[in-house]
């Protein structure tokens, strides 16, 4: 790392509050704020429960073109928006996991807004239901599925890591507690990085390999399908379809200036994010009091994203 270009990326985080880690080539090379305390991380959430969907790959449940209402006949819109639910047997995980299922943004019974597929739209109630089917899969409360398959291994205790009961649907699903991946983990910035650092190792923790290889790749790429999707609501998240992957945000497009192509994060409002960029054996992680007023603005994360990359330039 760059001493003084290293020690102005921190500043930039120490100066706007919160905890922060910087870990390179698995080594932490720097940090602020507390490293104990844990944050809401909001819809850095759905990036956790990309780690999940991958662990139900490896374990052979589900696959990414695998229909979704046959294995979870519950998935259904609201009794007010009946004319739809003919595009409910269209879903895949795929769309589930890409923000192309047509779910409006609630996290809890929504209306589909287009034909599984043919558009992109931000949502919480698709991940929701991606939770709900990995539930319904693993017969088991999610929190425990994560805890003893992956955390567990990572060295994550119970303390470093809570996640709240769903409290958009009702509490249980099939008899097991129901959580969500639109949000509601809360961590701290020791627990995010060692997820980071599991991404960035491809899926792979000293000798055990957790999720499927590839799969981390996958999630820090845009699939082919997405680029030419066009926005539901074109004011929202301009050309995000070029710039999502599998409830990770990338690089690939160029968004960020000065940030290496490959970068890829976590995000959630009031930016907390999970950042990890391959090319540059880098992880970054941030959470606190948030950084700008408004959720999607890349104006206060792209200056940060660009100095802690180029400290990792050599």
């Amino acid at each position: 790392m760059d001493p003084q270009a290293l020690a102005d990326a921190v500043a930039y985080g120490t100066a706007r509050g919160g905890s922060g880690l910087i870990v390179r080539s698995g080594y932490q090379v720097a940090s602020w704020g507390s490293q104990t305390q844990l944050y809401d991380l909001k819809s850095t959430t759905k990036s956790i429960g990309s780690v999940l969907l991958g662990l139900a790959i490896k374990d052979g449940k589900v696959q990414l073109d695998t229909k979704v209402r046959p294995l979870l006949p519950e998935i259904d819109v609201t009794p007010t928006d009946s004319s739809t639910r003919s595009w409910l047997p269209l879903i895949t995980v795929r769309h589930l996991a890409t923000h192309t299922a047509g779910f409006e943004k609630t996290g809890g019974f929504g209306r589909l807004l287009f034909q599984p597929g043919t558009k992109w739209s931000y949502s919480d109630g698709g991940p929701n239901w991606l939770a709900d089917l990995l539930t319904v899969l693993y017969a088991s409360d999610l929190k425990t599925v994560l805890q003893k398959r992956v955390l567990g291994d990572l060295g994550v205790a119970t303390s470093m890591l809570s996640w709240r009961k769903n409290i958009y649907r009702p509490t249980t699903l099939r008899g097991f507690l129901r959580r969500e991946f639109g949000s509601g983990i809360s961590a701290s910035v020791d627990a995010m990085a060692r997820i980071g650092l599991l991404v960035a190792r491809d899926g792979r923790w000293r000798t055990k390999q957790i999720l499927p290889p590839g799969y981390a790749a996958q999630v820090g790429t845009t699939p082919a399908a997405l680029r030419d999707l066009p926005l539901y609501d074109p004011s929202k998240y301009p050309g995000a379809p070029e710039d999502y992957g599998f409830l990770w945000w990338n690089n690939s497009a160029g968004i960020l200036a000065g940030v290496p192509g490959d970068a890829f994060w976590g995000w959630g409002l009031g930016d907390s994010f999970i950042l990890v960029v391959p090319s540059r054996d880098l992880v970054v992680v941030r959470a606190g009091p948030a950084w700008n007023d408004s959720w999607g603005k890349l104006t206060t994360i792209q200056p940060f994203f660009a100095k802690v990359t180029g400290a990792a330039a050599g």
